[in-house]
């Protein structure tokens, strides 16, 4: 078999058979595939599709292509895939929430992509956390506090790596059979038992559509199943930040003050407690989805899960009381301004996606690959659709490095905020459930 009989097939519709997927993503891994082959697979599979079954060969041999993960643990590996969106750090929550209801979590994570922040960049906002330990060290991490949040290591999925980046420059992103082959691959390689996936919609994903959305859930729920991995999904809103922090460590912050009960975000609570009642029904741990969503409540109230979530931290680097000084522990910016209501009235929208770039421009993402962040910075006490606002009052507050960068970002927050006379219907946390 070579590079151009597999194209060629993909081309003239002829689709991809399980031969073909293995020998293209280990000629991806290995470089016997030229990058302009690489290429011109993408866009034969972006302009022709595949069939249910092919991808889920795709999905496979991108997984094989490298290490896959091997478990031996007295409960389920599970793991969550979040689409992306603005203030979304329910990972944080859940994967020691289901540590403390037993389940076994190798949270494979990454970092900010565009607009969206990333869980690796939120957790390195800590001092000393190593966000890519050695394979050993992740197991056992896992197997002593039941979960570790990590990057993926160059030996996970080397196929997708390579053609990630093809995609990039050959104008096939947005393909959804590549889009569901490459999140599956890295997860799948994990050696995971049980996944559940956020998929967001909104101003702030990715999806922006419930359509779109629903079509990807879709293909990622029947992929995984058919590679053999209990999953189900939920679209979730990102109409607006799912939380009221956007930025590194205000966002671990803000999750930190959930975990001790401080002060409670119901949004990123129930969002949290209805993805683990997914895994936890789905690991055969709850009898059904509300039972499980009961224990992830649990094992929050009961600051269970605050216990493991400091064990992890310790176990990978960061503060062994991190759990009991965190306002001591986390970066603070030099300078925080507020963001005034131009006018009386509702929050009618909020272009999350603005918010996000934001936070980006501020220097909590980056610009291109080489850019350092800068944990501190960020949005906090932000605002949601619905809240009544008088003239003058703040409705968030920017943290920034320098005044010309807090004066900029203001203006900016503002323009992200619409305010109409009238209270507009709020948008529903939960769309739609995806099951397998």
């Amino acid at each position: 078999m070579e590079a151009r009989s597999v194209i060629a097939a993909l081309r003239d519709g002829h689709g991809l058979s399980p031969e073909a997927s293995r020998w293209f993503a280990a000629g991806l891994a290995s470089g016997a595939v030229s990058d302009a082959q690489a290429g011109a697979f993408a866009m034969a599979v972006f302009l022709n599709g595949l069939n249910a079954p092919d991808r889920v060969g795709l999905t496979c041999a991108m997984r094989d292509s490298g290490q896959v993960l091997q478990w031996d643990m007295p409960g389920p590996v599970v793991d969550k895939h979040s689409t992306g969106g603005i203030g979304d750090s329910v990972s944080l929550l859940l994967a020691p929430a289901l540590a403390a209801c037993g389940a076994y979590v190798p949270m494979i994570s990454g970092r900010g992509l565009g607009h969206t922040g990333g869980t690796l960049d939120k957790l390195e906002s800590i001092p000393g956390y190593r966000a890519t330990p050695d394979p050993e060290k992740l197991r056992r991490v896992v197997q002593e506090v039941g979960c570790a949040i990590v990057g993926a290591t160059d030996d996970l999925a080397p196929a997708d790596r390579r053609l990630y980046g093809i995609r990039d420059i050959s104008g096939t992103v947005e393909s959804l059979d590549l889009i569901t082959a490459s999140i599956l691959s890295k997860k799948l390689a994990a050696g995971l038992e049980v996944l559940v996936l956020d998929v967001k919609v909104g101003s702030g994903a990715f999806m922006k559509t419930l359509p779109k959305a629903r079509a990807l859930a879709r293909a990622l729920v029947d992929t995984a199943n058919g590679a053999g991995c209990k999953t189900s999904a939920l679209i979730t809103d990102m109409s607006q930040p799912l939380g009221h922090s956007a930025g590194n460590a205000l966002e671990v912050l803000e999750v930190m003050e959930t975990l001790t009960m401080g002060a409670v975000n119901e949004a990123l609570w129930d969002v949290t407690a209805a993805l683990g009642g997914e895994v936890l029904a789905l690991a055969g741990l709850a009898p059904d989805l509300d039972a499980g969503a009961a224990m992830i409540d649990a094992a929050l109230e009961s600051g269970r899960a605050a216990e493991r979530f400091g064990q992890m931290i310790a176990a990978l680097g960061g503060p062994a009381d991190f759990v009991e000084r965190y306002p001591d522990r986390l970066p603070s910016a030099p300078v925080i301004r507020p963001v005034l209501s131009p006018r009386e009235g509702f929050i009618e929208a909020i272009d999350a996606e603005a918010l996000g770039h934001i936070v980006v421009r501020l220097g909590g993402g980056r610009l291109n690959g080489a850019d350092r962040i800068n944990p501190s910075v960020g949005l906090s006490g932000l605002a949601a659709i619905g809240e009544e606002l008088e003239e003058g009052e703040p409705f968030a507050l920017v943290h920034a490095a320098t005044p010309e960068a807090a004066e900029a970002a203001v203006a900016a927050v503002q323009a992200a905020y619409r305010i109409a006379e009238e209270p507009p219907e709020e948008p529903a946390l939960i769309l739609e459930r995806i099951g397998g």
